[in-house]
């Protein structure tokens, strides 16, 4: 009883049966129904008794390894993949693949820019008879 006087703000007086058994039943109300469960995986899925579950489980288990390792084994190399244009040919770390791809693209692009600037022109065509000179279609 000397608890009891030393913090007052706890109520300490017994629940009635009737009381527990309101709460019990609120409770038991909002429960979440069985389907719920199984859906957010805290019940099993399985119909089968629960000596059998554990089993059931590893079975499930062991397929989907070996599932797994069927699917490693038939898939194509690096270097295959590479080839197919799947894997980019690049001994880059991957977080600096990207602007290797972007840096490549504006060489290129540079590249063919000064291409075009260093072509003949039309009329060194003509003169060098690599080009015909065509009525319909301008010269200049």
């Amino acid at each position: 009883m000397a608890s009891e006087s030393t913090n007052p703000n706890v109520d300490t007086t017994p629940l009635s049966t009737i009381e527990r058994q309101e709460s019990l039943k609120k409770h038991l109300q909002m429960r979440p129904d069985a389907q719920d469960l199984k859906n957010r995986n805290i019940l099993p899925q399985s119909n089968a008794a629960p000596a059998l579950q554990a089993t059931q489980h590893e079975l499930e288990r062991q397929q989907a390894i070996d599932s797994l390792k069927k699917g490693l084994d038939r898939r194509p190399e690096k270097e295959e993949l590479v080839e197919r244009s799947i894997l980019p040919d690049s001994t880059a770390a991957p977080s600096l693949q990207g602007q290797q791809r972007e840096l490549a693209k504006h060489m290129r692009a540079d590249s063919l820019e000064h291409k075009l600037q260093q072509r003949p022109k039309p009329e060194e065509l003509l003169k060098e008879g690599i080009l015909d000179e065509d009525p319909t279609s301008p010269t200049q």
